[in-house]
């Protein structure tokens, strides 16, 4: 079971971060913007309150682009290696921050809830009955409520 704070950083050891609270859930995204953006078939997502990170070391390069819903977003990434540490949506979106998580230094614990954006996935990647998936994404944040909980229950944070 995994201790907080979790602990992370880029590919090269520049950034360092800290999550100080247990994360609200984990999903994939199989969005072509992950897909470009990675280099692989989807990545992988630790969803948290943004007051929960912490920069402990290194100062993230900022982007901005348009992502496949076409809601404006940004990443924060190393500058030097170019590991992508964490993205969130811009102004009006929700209040949440997306960690990517082969960042953190210890993966054993993470166990996605949900898949989204189904319809852009690898037609090898498999999908089963016993993990929810959306074609695209909830139209709002209280969409992915439901999978909060199933995090929740996973049992690696206990309140």
């Amino acid at each position: 079971m995994p201790t907080l704070p979790l602990e992370g950083g880029c590919h090269c050891g520049g950034i360092r971060y800290r999550v100080k609270a247990a994360p609200l859930m984990i999903y994939n995204c199989h969005c072509k913007n992950c897909q470009r953006i990675c280099g692989g078939a989807f990545t992988t997502n630790v969803t948290i309150s943004p007051d929960a990170l912490e920069i402990v070391s290194g100062d993230p390069g900022e982007l901005s682009w348009k992502s496949d819903s076409g809601t404006g977003r940004f990443a924060w990434f190393c500058e030097s290696c170019h590991s992508r540490i964490v993205h969130g949506w811009q102004e009006g979106g929700p209040p949440i921050l997306n960690v990517r998580a082969g960042t953190l230094d210890d993966t054993t614990w993470v166990s996605p809830v949900v898949d989204i954006w189904k319809k852009s996935a690898q037609p090898w990647v498999p999908f089963t009955d016993t993990r929810p998936s959306f074609e695209q994404q909830p139209d709002d944040v209280s969409g992915f409520f439901p999978y909060f909980e199933s995090f929740r229950a996973q049992g690696n944070f206990p309140d």
